[in-house]
């Protein structure tokens, strides 16, 4: 029952995601809002929002094992297994900006959760207020240096020209199922993590980190069917830094973190730098340039390997 309230909360999750994301691009279009504003907000909102109401709201009911380990599951994979699905789909190709501006912003956010992390085992109010003022500073960067190579939204335009009642009702019943599937995903973890005899953070780093990255792989798809060409692993690392910014930081000043378990950080944080610094030379070796299926494959093969040695 325990791991069946897991499935069922995280559909209402997905389905919640689903909703706010249709809801909140359709009122965004109706306004005329530009669409590379859209790619960087509502997109990365939407998606993220699973991540965001499942920490906030274990870190406010007392669990924040599961908070922190569901943003570093979720990056784990969003980067081995989601990216690899991807690119066994469709091959990329990569270009220069990768290596130097995405893989960089990306590295040095990622030493700075872990600088907060490891110093002290818990984030703060401060910290908190630091990484949100970080994440305004990226997309103020993106937003205006950068915003051609945003997600462009024409692979969802069949979501457009709703009425405003239709949209009020998307958006009212998406918060609604977050809320719900939040609830009934928390409780059954805990539950699970208690009959199994494992802890809060395997059940987040696994199970919940892997439901909660859903909605990247479905986005992902839905652009790769569509033909949309200007999907790139640039947008995954976006997410990535979006979770460890936005999602920890409000977070953590809605309630402080403190690490119970150790191997958060002496384990699965060594997880996500790790796999994070792999994905440079593979840039390099074997394709030059080029993100196909035998990198698919050896990012998939890290993450089941990292999956396995949880158990």
């Amino acid at each position: 029952m325990d791991f069946f309230a897991i499935i069922i909360g995280l559909f209402f999750l997905i389905k919640g995601g689903e909703y706010l994301f249709d809801g909140s691009l359709a009122i965004s279009i109706n306004l005329k809002i530009p669409k590379f504003i859209i790619g960087m907000t509502v997109v990365s909102f939407a998606t993220s929002a699973p991540e965001l109401v499942v920490s906030v709201k274990s870190a406010l009911m007392g669990y924040p094992d599961l908070a922190l380990g569901n943003i570093v599951g979720s990056n784990i994979a969003n980067i081995a297994f989601v990216m690899g699905i991807v690119v066994l789909l469709s091959p990329i190709k990569i270009d220069k900006v990768f290596y130097k501006f995405d893989w960089p912003i990306m590295m040095l956010i990622t030493l700075l959760f872990y600088y907060f992390l490891k110093t002290g085992n818990f984030l703060s109010l401060e910290e908190g207020i630091i990484m949100i003022a970080v994440l305004i500073i990226y997309l103020f960067f993106i937003l205006f240096f950068q915003k051609n190579r945003l997600v462009d939204e024409e692979v969802f335009d069949n979501r457009v020209n709703k009425k405003y009642i239709k949209i009020f009702y998307l958006i009212v019943l998406g918060g609604f199922l977050l809320w719900l599937g939040s609830e009934v995903l928390i409780k059954g973890a805990i539950s699970l993590a208690s009959k199994l005899g494992v802890s809060e953070r395997i059940i987040s780093v696994s199970i919940i980190a892997f439901g909660t990255s859903i909605p990247e792989l479905s986005t992902s798809i839905i652009a790769i069917i569509n033909k949309e060409e200007k999907i790139s692993i640039g947008n995954l690392i976006g997410s990535n830094i979006f979770d460890m910014l936005g999602v920890i930081g409000i977070t953590a000043i809605l309630s402080p973190i403190y690490i119970m378990d150790e191997k958060l950080i002496t384990s699965d944080l060594v997880w996500m730098l790790a796999i994070a610094i792999l994905l440079l030379p593979l840039v390099f070796f074997p394709n030059k340039m080029k993100f196909g299926r035998q990198e698919g494959i050896i990012l998939i093969l890290f993450y089941i390997f990292y999956i396995a040695r949880l158990f």
